[in-house]
């Protein structure tokens, strides 16, 4: 920034627009990597830096809101195309005559669900109707639902000083099966305050090693278990989304106008848009999250 200011007053005092014009494109391209990174900061969630899974749903209004589901999922393309991502379809329903009843597919990118996750709600499309004769306006809604692609391989792995290990002598109803040593375990994992404990073997290594065995089965399990808690709390999201609640409108006629209603910002290129120029809502949706 200072070298671009020193730049512009040197060409303002030569009456050099050559330079002048050079200090202001240097200004230009600070102010879009200012704003990058400013986007790049709001995405500091666990699960923000994840791979995307997209749902599409059409709502009611059978071939009209179809017909609207397919254009929403083509949108999403061309974006994950113009950022470098990859997709892949996991799940698609075509329409009865036209369109998509639903389609799951992912984002494969760095960062693809913090940003896509922005899109998660239900998306309005205003427009004459391709498919009535009388060409009337008519309204068609879509949910669109975002949630991350989880790492389901679950590695436990154990950490010597997450460890308390105890020895003692074994307990039982006495005779020879009492041990004389100190060959039973107890294994406290500290972070979890999970305690497992064996004493069927007489070898003391024996002991631990079925212990830990437990422990790492435990840990496993308690896993395995966020996860799928994580999992119904997002599901439990999607089933809050209702009609009527749109994030977006999508204005095909009488006027040209997409509006995000959650940040009031309004672009008339539709057509941009739905070609995937997306950007300038999720930037917008991200920034003011985190204002």
């Amino acid at each position: 920034m200072e070298e671009s200011e020193i730049l512009f007053d040197l060409g303002l005092e030569e009456s050099d627009s050559d330079t002048v014009d050079e200090a202001a494109r240097q200004i230009r391209q600070l102010e879009k990597q200012i704003k990058k990174y400013s986007v790049d900061l709001t995405l500091d969630q666990e699960d923000d830096s994840n791979n995307a899974i997209v749902s599409i749903n059409a709502g009611a209004g059978g071939t009209e809101a179809q017909d609207w589901a397919e254009m929403l999922f083509r949108m999403y393309l061309r974006w994950i195309d113009q950022k470098g991502f990859k997709s892949s379809i996991i799940d698609f329903q075509p329409g009865d005559e036209a369109g998509i009843k639903s389609v799951t597919f992912t984002g494969v990118g760095n960062y693809a669900y913090g940003y896509l996750k922005t899109e998660t709600g239900v998306h309005r499309l205003v427009r004459i109707s391709p498919f009535n004769a009388s060409g009337k306006r008519h309204t068609s809604f879509a949910s669109v639902f975002v949630y991350p692609e989880l790492n389901n391989e679950i590695v436990v792995d154990i950490a010597d000083k997450d460890l308390r290990i105890d020895v003692y002598r074994a307990s039982g109803a006495g005779g020879q099966h009492v041990n004389k040593t100190s060959s039973a375990v107890r294994i406290t994992h500290l972070p979890s305050g999970i305690v497992v404990q064996c004493q069927q073997e007489k070898s003391q290594h024996r002991n631990k090693d079925l212990a830990l065995k437990v422990l790492k089965a435990r840990l496993y399990q308690l896993e395995k278990q966020k996860q799928d808690e994580k999992q119904q709390e997002m599901h439990a999201g999607k089933d809050e989304i209702a009609w009527g609640s749109q994030i977006r409108s999508y204005v095909m006629h009488p006027y040209q106008m997409v509006k995000d209603h959650r940040i009031n910002l309004e672009i008339g290129n539709i057509n941009s848009v739905l070609d995937g120029n997306l950007d300038p809502f999720i930037e917008g949706v991200l920034l003011s999250d985190k204002s």
